[in-house]
Formats: C-alpha cells, structure tokens, sequence
C-alpha cells in the first residue's frame, strides 16, 4: 500500500515537469546497496552466505572492524549479530550513516557485526534447488512466515558466525519482526538461548491485539480472505524490491518532491506520527532499500496475531491444523522457555508495538535485564532504525547495556 502510492505519487510528479527540465535523482548515496553504503563510508566490508536446513541461501553483511582509534583487527572482537524488521534488510542498520546508525556505532565501539537478512528479501531471494521467479517453483519458495525465519534462518546464520568467528556466544539486537523471529527461535529451539550472552528487541512484536494504526486495523479482520484470494490468483510475494518501485520512491519522496509529504503521512500511518525525527532528505536512500519483499504469509502472520490477541503458530483453518498441530487451533510459543537475558526497547508512540502489548510480553518473560521506554513521547516503531536522534534516545543506552553482558 505504501509503495503503491509512493509510484502514483512519482508518476504525476514527472507528468508534472517541464519537458526541458533535466532531472536528476537525489545523490549517489540515494540508490547504493548494503555492501556499497559500508564502502562509501571506508569501512570493511564481508558478505556472507548461510545455508538453512531447508535450503535457502541466506546473505549476511560483516563489518569486522571500525575505523575509530583501536578498533581495528583483533582476535576475539565480541559480535554482534543484528536482525531486520519486516520488508526490510540488512541496509535498516546502515542507511543513516556513520554518526547514527548501529552497525557502524558497534563496529567503531570495537564489535565484529554481522547483519543477517531473512529469506525472501532483496539479499536473501534464493535457495539451493526453488527459483522464486519461476512458475512452478514459486508457491513452494514463498510458502513461509515469520515462524520458518525463527526456526531455520536465524539458527543458520548464527551457527555460521559463531563457526566463523570462533566464538561460543554473541550478542543479538532485533528490531520489529527481527524480535519476533527471535522469540520464535528461543521457545522453539531453547538451545540457543546459551548461545546469546543477551539479546535486545527493539520495538518487540509479540503480542499486537492493543496495536494503535488504522491502516492495519482496517486490514487485518480481512487478512485470511485476502490470503485466499492471493492463492487464487498466484500472488505469493508481498511487495518485492525492483527497479521501478526504487525509482518511485525516489522521485516521489525526495527534497523538492510536491509530494514529500504524502510519502511521509503514508508511513505515519502505519508506524505513529513523529514529523520532527524523520530527515526527510534520506527518504530516496531509505526508500531505495525498504520494501525489501517478503513472503504474504508473513503479512497474514501478523494480522493473526492481532485477531486473535495470542502469539501463537500461524493459523492454517481447522481441518489443516488438526493435521499439523493435532489441535483445531494453532499452539501458543511458550514464552516461559526463554532464558536468555532479554533487553526490551519500545516506545509510547508506536503504533505497531503498542505499550500494553509489550508489557504483556515483559510479563512473560523470565529474565527481562533492561526495561526501557524511549524518553521522548513521539518515538514511533521506524525510529528505532531512523530517527535523528536515535543515538542519544535510544543506542547510547542499548550499547551500554550490552556492555554490561560482554564477558
């Protein structure tokens, strides 16, 4: 829906130019990938490639290294691994530079990072033997959720770091559906709670019933019809990443756009207004990178989660739930199995991880080590990735944090 706009918005926009105007979008840095963000700004850069137990070939970025004194290549550096949200990617941690955004931040503060990306994004679209792009391959390439992230992607690229790094534990930061895999990793498979020295859920998606944005409140009574019918129709992938939709997004949002603006109120509604955090001249950069594709089932996981006010597995109809779950309903993730040090970070002006929500989510928990509201009232769920000030309000103190657990 976001991108949709953002292309007719760009399409009138250019309609709209003079024709001897020449046009020009944005700067270099509006339309580079992961790996050349991190080359731009001089630092290291690896690419990785884990492979799932059910074959999907999963790319992760490394930055090894910082560029602040001392932080070069040493033995034993403490990881970092950090996880997207939802239609997102490893570019989420990059995309405001050095001064701000996380990856850069820990890699300066002496951490080897590595960024995973999920299956089905922009750096993850591929698998040993399915082709997403062809016809007979693509139901059974797209026929996951959230749930197959957190119970194959995240252990493949976790095993392969820890391998690769030597080491026996590293440190976990996931935002938006990068907790949820999370959660979902740790109740389904509990081993690899001894493998987290902690782990940090920014904006944690868990529980959604209290969820605050119209648009998907709107949405989500009709998520299993609208599945339905996507099946029908062959629809099996939400929103991928091509050339066209960057181009819109460009064009439509960047400085000097007549519709700047729309772009930015098409994503309040969805995430919770907070005009004064988001800089709008890194929207084309941004929007180059997000959407970064997913599959639906992804989508409809959540819009679930919201009807049903439970996290729980993905809802398949009575007949197919009594024959994968044994049970006419899917079964609750239990929470209580998760032992690892978990820090909470959310914020009261977020309209996807809603306050109560995630309340309810820390009373479940059993070892909750950070508790923290961000102290400004407009914080909304992307500022987690994107706000100006994030540094200040939020990664100072997550980093802190960490610190605390890095024996």
């Amino acid at each position: 829906m976001l991108r949709l706009s953002l292309i007719l918005a760009a399409v009138l926009y250019s309609l709209a130019l003079p024709a001897q105007t020449p046009f020009q979008i944005g700067s270099d840095l509006d339309s580079l990938s992961a790996v050349e963000m991190i080359v731009w700004y001089g630092y290291p850069v690896e690419s990785h490639v884990a492979e799932t137990k059910d074959g999907y070939l999963l790319t992760m970025h490394r930055i090894p290294y910082g560029k602040a004194p001392g932080a070069g290549p040493a033995p034993n550096k403490p990881v970092a691994f950090l996880q997207h949200g939802l239609l997102s990617s490893s570019a989420d941690w990059l995309v405001i530079g050095p001064d701000n955004a996380l990856a850069y931040l820990l890699a300066d503060q002496g951490y080897d990072v590595w960024m995973g990306n999920a299956r089905g994004n922009t750096y993850s679209r591929a698998h040993k033997t399915l082709d997403p792009d062809n016809l007979a391959d693509r139901p059974k390439f797209w026929d996951f959720s959230w749930h197959e992230i957190g119970i194959y992607d995240l252990p493949a690229m976790i095993d392969y770091v820890l391998n690769t790094t030597k080491q026996t534990k590293l440190t976990y930061v996931g935002h938006s559906q990068g907790t949820t895999t999370l959660f979902v990793m740790l109740s389904q498979r509990p081993e690899y709670n001894n493998v987290l020295k902690s782990a940090h859920a920014l904006a944690p998606l868990a529980f959604m019933q209290n969820l605050k944005s119209p648009f998907i409140k709107a949405l989500a009574p009709y998520a299993d019809t609208l599945d339905f019918l996507a099946r029908l129709i062959g629809v099996d992938e939400f929103l991928p990443s091509n050339e066209m939709m960057q181009l819109g997004g460009q064009l439509a949002c960047m400085d000097g756009s007549l519709f700047q603006e729309v772009c930015v109120n098409v994503l309040f509604l969805t995430t919770g207004y907070d005009s004064e955090q988001l800089n709008r001249t890194q929207l084309p950069a941004i929007l180059h990178n997000v959407p970064a594709g997913a599959s639906r089932h992804q989508i409809v996981h959540y819009a679930q989660l919201y009807n049903s006010g439970y996290f729980r597995q993905f809802d398949k109809g009575l007949i197919a739930n009594l024959r994968k779950y044994g049970s006419i309903t899917p079964p609750k993730y239990a929470l209580k199995k998760i032992s690892a040090p978990i820090g909470l970070y959310y914020g009261t002006n977020d309209w996807l991880a809603y306050v109560k929500d995630v309340e309810k989510l820390r009373s479940q928990l059993p070892n909750v080590i950070e508790d923290y509201i961000v102290p400004y009232n407009r914080f909304n769920h992307i500022d987690f990735v994107w706000a100006i000030n994030v540094k200040s309000m939020l990664y100072d103190r997550l980093i802190s944090v960490m610190e605390l657990y890095n024996n």
